[in-house]
């Protein structure tokens, strides 16, 4: 008898599921080593999300995501615990962007990785996220990533200040000059911490390096103290923000209540946008012009040796380019780099007349060794 065919029938594979990025935040508190309770998953994680959802509305989203999460086989309850299956161990390890499944505990989890999930540089080297744990090292990295400037573990305050005060000069003149620029480390101490201090939302001389790196790195985040773990925290919350924002999988009743009925606290809103560059702002050409043209209506001496107070000059160009909105520190130390560049010419008083000194020390310009007082009129 011939042997009987058999109908094979071919069973689809189930498309994999994807966890949101709120599915995932909650994967990687259940990957902890003994995984975590309902209650504790809702506690650990509501720093996150409590300026924007309700008590209830968080655990009522929490609740539906555990429920979606071991459906979908990412994770496993068992004695009222959830964990992370491999499948869900593979994706909180890349939602938070590392490379190993290593057990780690949960305050490590939060206290690192999330953190520099928070500040976006999840992709830095291990040595560079240890500095995270180090009040010092989360302002440096705030700022580090923040104005782009050059990575370096453990810089000091001095050495932020003067790369503060660089990104302060260059927004001074509109950010049309991206190389050539001296060092910050050029000007004196006070006037690159009052440079770097145009960066503030309060532009002012903080008195230290330690307290205007503190007090810029708080309003990066949004933070209004500017305490360690105010710092922490305030980076979570903007985390929890950008999180729900991408989710849209999850009853939207929920998100779009919590976006419409529960308001923001006045230290969650997003920092402002300090890094936009002042269009009106002059480059070093436009500059140097105005400032010679101003200098020529103030000039005092004879030919060839006909100067002006950069007081008198400053009175000037304040006087005729208000849309330039510049500071005294600024115009001062943009006069120090085109006089540096060799676009204008700036000269120190060597007998200083007493009658005029209020006017001198006015003028004065402290730039490594040397003071000056006057800008060079060419006849």
């Amino acid at each position: 008898m011939p042997p009987i065919a058999r109908e094979v029938i071919a069973v689809p594979s189930r498309t994999p599921f994807v966890p949101t990025p709120l599915g995932s935040t909650l994967l990687a508190r259940m990957a902890a080593p003994g995984g975590a309770t309902r209650s504790e998953i809702v506690a650990d994680l509501a720093p996150l999300f409590s300026h924007k959802l309700s008590p209830a509305e968080w655990r009522r989203t929490a609740d539906h995501l555990m429920g979606e999460l071991t459906q979908a086989e990412l994770a496993a309850e068992a004695r009222g615990r959830f964990t992370a299956t491999p499948e869900g161990i593979d994706a909180a390890t890349r939602f938070l962007g590392i490379k190993t499944a290593a057990p780690i505990d949960w305050p490590a989890i939060r206290d690192r990785l999330l953190l520099a999930k928070g500040l976006g540089i999840e992709c830095e080297k291990s040595s560079r996220l240890k500095m995270l744990a180090r009040p010092e090292g989360l302002r440096a990295l705030i700022l580090q990533h923040a104005f782009n400037l050059p990575s370096k573990k453990n810089p000091s305050p001095a050495k932020l200040r003067a790369q503060l005060a660089l990104v302060a000069l260059e927004r001074a003149f509109g950010n049309k000059i991206k190389t050539g620029l001296g060092k910050g480390s050029s000007f004196t101490a006070k006037a690159g911490r009052t440079l770097a201090g145009q960066l503030s939302i309060n532009p002012r001389d903080f008195g230290t390096d330690q307290k205007l790196v503190a007090q810029l790195a708080a309003e990066q985040v949004g933070a209004l103290q500017q305490d360690f773990e105010s710092l922490r925290a305030a980076i979570l919350k903007r985390l929890g923000s950008t999180i729900l924002d991408s989710q849209t999988s999850i009853e939207p009743k929920v998100v779009t209540a919590a976006s419409e009925h529960v308001p923001v606290p006045a230290n969650d809103r997003e920092p402002p946008a300090l890094s936009k560059p002042r269009s009106l702002r002059p480059d070093l050409a436009g500059f140097a012009r105005a400032v010679k043209a101003a200098a020529r209506t103030r000039a005092e001496g004879w030919p060839g040796n006909r100067k002006a107070f950069i007081s008198h000059v400053w009175q000037a160009i304040r006087a005729a380019e208000p849309a330039w909105d510049l500071s005294e520190i600024e115009f001062k130390c943009m006069l120090a780099e085109a006089h540096r560049m060799g676009s204008i010419v700036l000269a120190n008083a060597d007998l200083k007349d007493k009658s005029r000194m209020q006017e001198l020390e006015s003028s004065a310009i402290s730039y490594k060794n040397t003071v000056w007082h006057f800008v060079r009129v060419e006849d």
